[in-house]
């Protein structure tokens, strides 16, 4: 490389933080000094384009309807709309019966938060109404607190093994309709206040491995169904193993027709469903299979009388016409506040997470938050018609995507299919038996099923992820839902805190003709800067792992600071020791000299010498003391030894020469392996305060090679986003300890937001300034390299040829 490329290298522009802010500081000083009142009032002002602004974007509506065009998206909407309301019917009232409620109230579910969310909602295309999960998650608040225990019918004294079903269904349906609206007050809030991003702590392995688990306790409430038996009700922990335990127990008792009807179905369902799939590339619309099987079931039901000739439950009486809205029972919000948070939770993650995907597909945008707040008031309002919480269904949204559907219009049209069926067509499906519905729900889970695969996916990427698959899936399993959820969060979260108190920590070198610094392990074409070690972790210091970083600087490092600083303090004990010592040598000398000069004095008077005899007296005394003071000096430092070079100068002082060990042949002072053979270092000496410094400058020259082959550490923080007063406290530690051994220590990469957080920590100070942060790592090292590289550069100007590259 050239000399001029060597001078570039040298006196190129040098970015640090006080430079940034200098270039920051020449923004318009008006927008700087405006008032907080001025802004205050700005940002409260109205205009007529806010207004509108603001209105539009919490109805959505009012910005696509008025553009709807009949032509280009009516008849696609109309026909995914009776397509994917016709699948509303039998899963209505199947999830129903997940929820320990009536069938009907499955249909007033599959009506009123749809239209709802045709108002509020940002999505296209999902479908909201019934939901495994959640129906299952309603099913167990509603069982826990009504369940058929509390509804015996007594007969005087006795009490006899009947259930009051009215009763107990009456209260169910207030209890589920609490949950639902509490749910959705939760869902609001957390809209309004921004919170959307809440549906990201639910990462995709939790999410999986949650509605897999939620699935088996989906397949355990339907056993009773297929099998036509009443096993007891058990809630908690464990209660799934205590329930299918109980059905082991009764198998004997299965009631063989409703077992008939249940297997029949199933293979009906599965087989007309790949018929479907095979077929779905030359059919204008999928085939309505489930509503086919419950008409037909319905049908010879009806003519053939299964309830009363073979004793198969039927749905019962669906009555006609809609009912009331009523206000719902605030008296059990306290004893379902936690099951409804996590209601609100997953139904939020689920829909949010589908509505993204069909987005993406589609090219359009789903906000959130008002996703958030669309799914509250659709619980919210569907609570107060006796509704349960819904969400999006991953079957029915493929439905209406699938069949051509362009707007949230498909999902009024889905509304209506819904209300005819309840006003006029609901009293036909009273001979429906229960276990075809139980067979949809069983057919429906397949897909939750296919998701164990993801044990072997997980397995083979993620082992992380797999194991918080495996944790979400078992507390789901053995917990039940709402504490599985707590409990999965909880440990995801865990291992993010793992994950990041456990980084990987490396050195950086520089890749010749570049600015860019790499991992010297990874990439064995990168060379190390001389005198300069760059050291980077792989994720943030915080609380969690500041420790751990300080251990890991000084393991990449080379540099035991804590054995270093033990030693330097123990030399400069010694030091002041010695010190001591010789003061009072000294004082005992004064006191001798004085002593003499007065014999002398008094030895003038009564004698007279000659200028000859006078000098070879003050030579040979001279030669003597300074043997004496030699003499004394070894004796006092077994590490130590002082050798004068010359007689004393024309002002009064010795030039001193210190060799390391405890004799001539074996110079060493702490350890053997410490030692620089020959290291002699040459002090010029006039006073004890010079001697002191001479003396702590040769303890820290002994210390080893790493004093002599480090002068700078570079911390590269650019994968920092954040800190706290225990890393602002670890930082100011290592920038103190390492400058007691003469290492410069700088930061660079760091964030704008990580520099403002260390100003606020009280990070800088005189010592440690601004001009220590760098805005790039290249940059520290050019500073590192003219500062205290200035005998190496010409040396190693090859490392940091980066052909004419400027910032």
């Amino acid at each position: 490389m050239d000399s001029g490329n060597a001078d570039y290298h040298i006196q190129r522009e040098v970015i640090d933080e006080q430079r940034l802010k200098e270039r920051s500081q020449r923004m318009d000083r008006s927008q700087t000094n405006l008032s907080i009142s001025h802004r205050l009032k700005k940002s409260l002002s109205c205009s007529v384009p806010k207004l509108k602004h603001s209105i539009v974007g919490f109805l959505p509506v009012l910005s696509w309807l008025p553009r709807y065009s009949i032509w280009d998206y009516g008849m696609p909407d109309l026909i995914s709309g009776i397509s994917v309301g016709i699948m509303h019917l039998p899963q209505g009232m199947a999830y129903a019966l997940l929820a320990s409620l009536p069938p009907v109230f499955g249909l007033y579910t599959s009506l009123y938060p749809p239209l709802i969310y045709f108002i509020f909602g940002t999505s296209r295309h999902i479908s909201i109404g019934t939901f495994t999960i959640l129906s299952i998650m309603i099913g167990s608040v509603t069982e826990r607190l009504a369940p058929d225990a509390y509804f015996l019918i007594y007969n005087g004294t006795n009490v006899t093994e009947e259930v009051d079903i009215i009763s107990r269904d009456l209260y169910r349906v207030q209890v589920a309709a609490a949950t639902t609206v509490l749910g959705g007050l939760i869902q609001v809030v957390l809209g309004l206040v921004q919170f959307g991003f809440v549906g990201t702590y639910l990462s995709e392995p939790l999410v999986r491995g949650y509605t897999t688990a939620a699935s088996l306790h989906a397949v355990v409430a339907q056993l009773k169904y297929i099998l036509g038996v009443s096993p007891k009700r058990f809630s908690g922990p464990l209660s799934i193993v205590y329930t299918l335990a109980d059905l082991v127990m009764l198998l004997p008792e299965t009631h063989l027709p409703t077992l008939l009807a249940s297997v029949v179905s199933i293979v009906v369902l599965i087989t007309a469903k790949e018929l479907n799939n095979a077929l779905r590339q030359k059919l204008l619309v999928p085939i309505p299979v489930e509503l086919c099987t419950i008409v037909v079931a319905t049908v010879i039901s009806f003519y053939t009388r299964l309830n009363e000739s073979y004793k198969i439950s039927v749905v019962g009486e669906i009555p006609s016409g809609l009912q009331l809205p009523g206000v719902p029972n605030a008296s059990v919000f306290s004893e379902v506040v936690l099951d409804a948070f996590a209601i609100a939770i997953v139904g939020y993650a689920i829909s949010i997470s589908l509505g993204k995907t069909f987005a993406l597909k589609h090219g359009y945008k789903v906000e959130s938050n008002q996703e958030l707040v669309a799914l509250g008031l659709s619980n919210t309002f569907g609570g107060f018609f006796q509704c349960f919480s819904v969400c999006s269904s991953m079957s029915r949204s493929l439905i209406q995507e699938s069949t051509g559907g362009k707007t949230q219009m498909a999902g009024v049209v889905s509304g209506v299919i819904v209300l005819v069926t309840v006003l006029k067509l609901g009293s036909l499906f009273q001979e429906l038996p229960k276990a075809v519905l139980a067979a949809i729900v069983f057919v429906n889970l397949k897909g939750m099923f296919k998701q164990y695969y993801d044990v072997v996916t997980l397995w083979r990427s993620s082992r992380i992820d797999l194991l918080i698959w495996l944790v979400t899936h078992v507390s789901t399993v053995l917990f039940n839902l709402d504490m599985g959820l707590g409990a999965s969060m909880g440990f995801a979260l865990l291992s993010v805190i793992f994950r990041t108190q456990r980084p990987s920590y490396s050195l950086l070198g520089h890749l010749p003709g570049t600015e860019l610094y790499l991992d010297m392990e990874t990439h064995k074409e990168v060379r190390e800067v001389p005198g300069i070690t760059i050291f980077r972790s792989s994720a943030t210091m915080y609380f969690a792992n500041a420790e751990l970083y300080l251990e890991a600087l000084k393991k990449k490092s080379g540099l035991d600071i804590g054995k270093m600083l033990t030693y330097k303090r123990r030399q400069e004990a010694k030091q002041r020791r010695r010190e001591r010592r010789a003061e009072r040598r000294a004082r005992r000398e004064a006191k001798r000299q004085k002593k003499a000069f007065r014999e002398a004095s008094q030895r003038s008077k009564n004698a007279v010498f000659t200028v000859e005899d006078e000098t070879g007296q003050l030579k040979d005394g001279m030669n003597g003391d300074i043997h004496r003071e030699l003499s004394c000096r070894e004796r006092e430092n077994n590490t130590v030894f002082v050798i004068p070079e010359t007689a004393r100068t024309s002002d009064g002082h010795h030039t001193w020469v210190y060799l390391k060990g405890t004799d001539p042949d074996t110079a060493t002072l702490g350890s053997v392996s410490d030692l620089h053979d020959g290291d002699i270092t040459t002090l010029d000496s006039s006073s004890e305060d010079t001697l002191s410094r001479d003396l702590e400058r040769i303890s820290l020259g002994s210390l080893g090679k790493w004093t002599w082959d480090i002068h700078s550490i570079i911390l590269d923080f650019s994968t920092a986003n954040f800190t706290d007063t225990v890393a602002i406290k670890t930082l100011r530690n290592i920038f103190h300890d390492f400058g007691e051994i003469d290492v410069d220590i700088y930061l660079a990469g760091c964030q704008a937001l990580v520099v403002e957080q260390l100003e606020r920590g009280g990070f800088f100070s005189d010592v440690i300034t601004e001009g220590r942060v760098f805005a790039t790592v290249h940059d520290a090292v050019l500073y590192c390299l003219k500062h205290r590289g200035a005998v190496t550069i010409h040396s190693y100007e090859n490392a940091l040829d980066i052909s004419g590259t400027r910032l």
